[in-house]
C-alpha cells in the first residue's frame, strides 16, 4: 500500500498500488485530479478511496472565469473522464440561444466552459435530472455526483452511493475514477436515525404532487443532514413526487439521503431502514405545521403574477403529459416557462408534440433554467411555481418575489394573470 501523510486524521489514507500509480504517473490531468481527490480525502478523514462507476458534473455552470480556466486547463493537460459522466445545466440554452440575455464576455465564457467539459468526454445532457436521461446507477454502486437534487435522488430513490460533490471535485473524481470513501459511501452512515411519522396527514393530500415539495422543505429544515425514514406515505408515490421532495429537502437543508418505508431500495420496512437500531427521534409533522411551511414558500400574497416557471428539477415526460392535459385553448396571459433536459425535449419533438405547448404560449427552456441564467423578463416581478427548489432560490437569484402552488394552480393563474390557488386540500 502507498500511504499519504496528512494532518487531519490519526489514520493515514491508504492508496492501492493502482491509485498510487495514477497519482505518480497517471499523466498531467489525472495526477492533478488524483492529487485533489487525495487531499480532499485527507481533509475528510478518509482511510481509503472508493472506485466509482459514474459521475454527474455540476461545475459546468458559469459562475466566473476561474471555473472556465480550471476546465480548460484540464483539457490542455489531456484530461479525459475515466467513467461515464453527464453534465448538469449550463448557463446557456444552446438550442434556443435568444432566450438567454447574456451578452459579451459572460456569454463567451459560459460557452467556453460548456465546451471544455464536453472536450473532457462528458455527455452533453445539460440537465439537473440525469436520471431522466438514462443515467441511473444500480443500487449499491459508488458514484460521484454533483447537483443537490441529483445526489438526493441517486442515494434515496436509486440506492446508489454518493456524497454531495461540489464544483471541480466532481470532475476530478470523474478523471481519477475514485472518490474518498467517507460519508454516504459508508454503510453505517446510510442508516436512518430519525423516523418521520406522517399518520397525522390526510391520505388524500399525500397523493397530490403539491404536497411533496412542502414535505421536502419541512424535512430539510427539520433534519438538516441527518438521515430520516418517512413512514406512512403511499406505496404508489411516484418518481416525480420523490424528486420534487428530495430537491426541496436538499435546498432547505443538507439532505443527501432519505428513506421511505416500503418504497425506496434500502427501506423495505421501517426496521431495515433503521438498521435494527431504535431511532434517536420520532417526529410527527402536523397539518397546520405543513400549511405554515407551504406558506413560507411564497414571499408575497395573492395578486398579480408576471410569469410562471416549472421544471426544477427538470420536467419529465410524465410531467409534460400532465401539463398538456391542463393547457388552455387560448394562450397564457403571462410568460410560462417549462425547464427540461434535452432528452425529454427530443422525445416531445419526435412525437410531434412541441406545437401544442407553443400554441398555448409555453416556452420550453433546455440546457439551463430560469433561476440560474437571465431568461425572465428583466424587471422586478412575481413568479409563480410548483417547485420547492424554484421557490427557495428565485428571490435571491432573480429578484422576483415568488408564489407557490400546484401545477393546476400555475396553469389557472397563468391564464388569468393573477394568483388562483385551490386551498381545499390544506384546510
Amino acid at each position: 500500500m502507498f500511504y499519504v501523510n496528512h494532518e487531519m486524521s490519526d489514520t493515514p489514507l491508504e492508496l492501492s498500488p493502482r491509485e498510487a500509480e495514477l497519482l505518480a504517473h497517471g499523466g498531467p490531468a489525472v495526477q492533478l485530479a488524483m492529487g485533489i481527490v487525495v487531499r480532499m480525502g485527507e481533509i475528510l478523514g478518509a482511510r481509503e478511496l472508493v472506485r466509482i462507476t459514474s459521475s454527474h458534473i455540476d461545475g459546468c455552470l458559469y459562475h466566473g472565469d476561474g471555473g472556465v480556466e480550471f476546465a480548460e486547463r484540464l483539457v490542455e493537460l489531456g484530461g479525459r473522464v475515466s467513467v461515464p459522466a453527464t453534465l448538469n445545466v449550463g448557463a446557456l440554452d444552446l438550442l434556443h440561444p435568444s432566450r438567454v440575455r447574456s451578452r459579451g464576455h459572460r456569454r463567451e465564457m459560459a460557452l467556453r466552459q460548456m465546451r471544455a467539459y464536453q472536450a473532457l468526454g462528458c455527455a452533453p445532457t445539460w440537465t439537473c435530472a440525469p436520471y431522466q436521461a438514462g443515467h441511473r446507477p444500480a443500487p449499491g454502486e459508488h458514484v460521484a455526483w454533483g447537483e443537490s437534487n441529483a445526489v438526493c435522488f441517486a442515494n434515496s430513490v436509486l440506492g446508489a452511493r454518493t456524497n454531495r460533490y461540489g464544483d471541480f471535485m466532481d470532475i476530478c473524481c470523474a478523471l481519477a475514477g475514485r472518490a474518498p470513501r467517507t460519508g454516504l459511501h459508508l454503510d453505517e452512515n446510510r442508516q436512518a436515525t430519525v423516523v418521520v411519522d406522517t399518520s397525522a396527514i390526510a391520505p388524500e393530500l399525500k397523493t397530490r404532487d403539491v404536497f411533496y415539495p412542502v414535505l421536502g422543505t419541512w424535512l430539510g429544515a427539520t433534519v438538516d443532514d441527518r438521515v430520516a425514514v418517512i413512514d406512512g406515505l403511499p406505496g404508489a408515490v411516484t418518481e416525480d413526487q420523490l424528486k420534487a421532495m428530495g430537491a426541496a429537502a436538499a435546498s432547505s437543508g443538507a439532505v443527501g439521503l432519505f428513506h421511505i418505508a416500503g418504497v425506496t431500495p434500502e427501506a423495505p420496512d421501517l426496521d431495515a431502514a433503521l438498521g435494527g437500531v431504535p431511532p434517536r427521534a420520532v417526529i410527527t409533522p402536523r397539518p397546520d405545521e405543513l400549511r405554515t411551511v407551504r406558506d413560507t414558500l411564497s414571499t408575497t400574497g395573492t395578486g398579480r403574477i408576471d410569469a410562471v416557471a416549472v421544471g426544477s428539477p427538470h420536467f419529465s415526460l410524465t410531467e409534460f403529459d400532465r401539463l398538456e392535459a391542463l393547457l388552455p385553448g387560448a394562450p397564457f396571459a403571462v410568460p410560462f416557462y417549462v425547464c427540461t433536459g434535452r432528452s425529454e425535449y427530443r422525445r416531445l419533438e419526435s412525437a410531434g408534440r412541441l406545437g401544442r405547448f407553443e400554441d398555448a404560449g409555453a416556452e420550453i427552456v433546455v440546457d439551463t433554467c430560469v433561476v440560474v441564467t437571465p431568461i425572465l423578463p428583466p424587471r422586478d416581478g412575481v413568479l409563480m411555481t410548483n417547485s420547492g427548489k424554484f421557490a427557495h432560490y428565485t428571490p435571491s437569484n432573480t429578484g422576483y418575489a415568488v408564489v407557490y402552488g400546484s401545477l393546476e394552480d400555475c396553469v389557472r393563474s397563468a391564464v388569468r394573470g393573477r394568483v388562483v390557488r385551490d386551498e381545499s386540500l390544506w384546510s
